[in-house]
């Protein structure tokens, strides 16, 4: 019996993954003057990348058995005492996988509390962050003292080792946009998170390519992008500029070297900018100094973390503390889980910039 449900749950995925895969004429890029008009209507968009403190991964936020709205709820109020109203937050190609239509009701449900706290969400497709392979079911403990331990990559080695699975990365991705691509609550998708990292190059360029065809004949009325992070990828950095709507970017460096990645886009885009990651405490890029740029310029700024929890982002990239204590400077994040802030006088700047009394 198991073994003829299964054939049934596989058959079902293969229909489904036919439906959806259905060729469609791709969309063009955005014009630039489309591009401006839609960023016009959104104000500024000031947030944080977001996973629960009870999650350690895309998967333990996504999976049905960790789902955690309670504490979702919780924390995206926090959010939203401070004058923050959007959000950026990954998927994982895996929780869809394993239950499609559970995965979009988990999703459908975070939107509706995210929307309930007046914040709009970001979404993230793909990601070549940390480690390379996964597992559905129970995700691991964290490391003590390690940055983002259990953080998982998508898809990450498979795409090497099984290269059929691109049937499956197409279904899942023209699926979700299909399913959401008129939901006003969502602001942006994001299609790839830092391809090229962690060794990858130019390894990852057939996905990213495959990825903006994919979305464009989905054809969502959010505009679609890939954030440039590493301008030593010229090849990826250049196809993530054309080919976006909007530009979107990752800076975790000073004012100095921030404002020098500000000139560099403008000089390479007319769209709007979109910073999607930044706040990084030991490297002086900080809420008080490269905050009140990206509100000058009128670029959408989300810091890398709310609250403190499993992903352990307190700790810095490079230097572990394997006994677990706390550190002296946070590197990412900006509450505790019962609320209390970090740093009262960052949430305070926080208030003064997007006007929260």
């Amino acid at each position: 019996m198991r073994i003829f449900k299964t054939l049934l749950s596989l058959l079902a995925f293969s229909l489904l993954a036919q439906s959806i895969v259905a060729q469609t004429k791709a969309r063009e890029i955005w014009s630039v003057e489309k591009a401006n008009a839609w960023y016009k209507t959104k104000g500024w968009l000031r947030g944080s990348d977001f996973i629960p403190s009870t999650a350690i991964n895309q998967l333990e936020m996504w999976q049905a058995e960790s789902f955690d709205p309670v504490t979702i709820d919780r924390e995206l109020g926090y959010a939203e005492s401070i004058g923050m109203n959007s959000m950026r937050v990954y998927l994982h190609h895996l929780a869809w996988e394993v239950d499609p239509k559970g995965f979009k009701n988990r999703v459908n449900q975070y939107l509706k509390i995210a929307d309930k706290h007046h914040i709009s969400t970001l979404f993230v497709l793909f990601d070549d962050c940390w480690n390379p392979t996964y597992s559905v079911g129970k995700q691991p403990d964290p490391k003590p003292g390690v940055h983002n331990s259990g953080w998982v990559r998508d898809p990450g080695e498979l795409i090497f080792t099984e290269p059929q699975v691109i049937e499956k990365l197409e279904a899942y991705v023209k699926d979700i946009l299909a399913s959401f691509k008129n939901d006003k609550r969502i602001v942006l998708w994001d299609l790839y998170n830092e391809p090229g990292n962690s060794g990858y190059g130019n390894r990852s360029m057939p996905l990213v390519e495959k990825v903006f065809v994919w979305g464009r004949e989905a054809n969502p009325s959010q505009p679609l992008s890939a954030g440039v992070w590493d301008w030593k990828l010229k090849e990826l950095s250049d196809f993530q500029i054309k080919n976006s709507d909007v530009t979107t970017y990752h800076n975790y460096g000073d004012t100095e070297n921030h404002t020098k990645d500000i000139e560099k886009l403008k000089s390479l885009s007319q769209r709007p900018l979109l910073c999607t990651e930044y706040m990084a405490r030991s490297r002086n890029s900080l809420f008080s100094n490269i905050m009140p740029i990206l509100k000058k310029e009128n670029i959408a700024a989300y810091n890398w973390g709310l609250v403190a929890g499993k992903t352990n982002t307190i700790y810095a990239w490079d230097k572990p503390m394997p006994n677990g204590n706390e550190p002296e400077l946070w590197f990412h994040d900006i509450f505790r889980p019962d609320g209390t802030p970090y740093k009262q006088d960052e949430v305070q700047v926080i208030k003064d910039l997007t006007g929260k009394k």
